[in-house]
């Protein structure tokens, strides 16, 4: 009963901040970016330029498109990906289709503004629905169909969708700063979103070199509250054996775990690296799900000499020579 309510909050929570996630990449995008007629990757690019080719809401065809390629990817990979991904492509059409009527024009005079503040609330939205594992599908699912049969990785797919919907904007505006302004934003989205995923999981690694490896140890365990791996060596120069201190830890307890290691020896060696994620007890979970194995016949194995409780044979020993 525990994990079940443990799993219901997790995916209520999950869900509300997909919803937070699409409502704030919506309000970037139609009150800063579709004002200033710019067209940027994904089906919201796309939505764009038929809204202004035939006037049909953003919204409308993006969602319309949407349900079509999820179709189209239910026979390609999956249910569990269409399931996974309707609700955020959902989400995001609504959410275009309320603002959309309430910006007629952009917040600040100046286009570029418009477009670096919009660009980063996209990929602000964007990062958070990731984050949850969430997806506001489009170009996600022309990449996941691609990457199925091809070697063509899902980013790259990605990256070739959004260029030529972002390049075709130059046959309905025949304006070349608007494409220039698409892949602005198109830079921005993928930066801020990978900002808001890498830092939701930044963690540092710290290898410690110290005659006083065991109060240091021991200090980080009772006072920063982290383990620490003791490894083996040699110091190559001296040729004697050195104990190493493996420690993992978030970014800001990097510097508590400073102040310990030189409040005992101000002479230890320190190196610190930057990790994108670090799992297990004490930092974030796994969050995947993991695929049935399949059932598997094995042929009955054949007992090896003894193995029914009798006395091996002795080989003869001139069978040994």
């Amino acid at each position: 009963m525990k994990l079940s309510k443990e799993t219901f909050w997790r995916t209520s929570r999950d869900y509300f901040f997909i919803t937070l996630g699409m409502a704030i990449y919506a309000f970037g995008f139609t009150a800063f970016i579709l004002p200033e007629k710019v067209v940027i990757g994904g089906l919201a690019g796309l939505g764009t330029i038929i809204y202004f080719k035939t006037g049909i809401p953003v919204a409308v065809s993006q969602y319309v498109i949407n349900l079509i390629l999820l179709a189209v990817a239910y026979k390609v990979v999956g249910k569990r990906f269409v399931i996974g991904t309707i609700y955020g492509a959902t989400m995001i059409s609504v959410w275009v289709g309320l603002f959309q009527p309430l910006f007629a024009s952009g917040f600040t005079n100046e286009p570029f503004m418009n477009i670096v503040i919009g660009g980063t609330l996209c990929g602000l939205g964007i990062g958070m629905t990731f984050v949850h594992n969430g997806s506001s599908g489009g170009t996600d699912i022309v990449a996941a169909m691609v990457s199925k049969h091809s070697n063509v990785s899902i980013g790259r797919m990605m990256l070739y969708t959004d260029v030529c919907i972002i390049s075709s904007s130059y046959f309905l505006f025949h304006q070349v700063d608007k494409i220039v302004y698409g892949f602005v934003v198109l830079f921005l989205v993928s930066n801020m979103a990978d900002l808001v995923i890498n830092t939701n999981r930044q963690a540092v690694q710290f290898t410690i070199f110290s005659r006083h490896w065991r109060e240091i140890a021991t200090a980080i365990n009772n006072d920063a509250r982290r383990g620490c791996t003791v490894l083996t060596g040699m110091g190559w120069y001296s040729k004697q054996e050195v104990k190493v201190l493996l420690v993992m830890c978030r970014k800001i307890e990097s510097v508590t775990i400073f102040r310990i290691v030189k409040s005992i020896d101000k002479d230890a060696f320190i190196t610190q690296a930057n990790v994108n994620g670090v799992y297990g007890q004490g930092f974030d979970e796994v969050k995947v799900k993991m695929k049935p194995e399949p059932h598997r016949e094995f042929p009955p194995r054949t007992p090896a000499p003894g193995a029914s409780g009798e006395a091996a044979p002795t080989p003869d020993p001139g069978s040994l020579a």
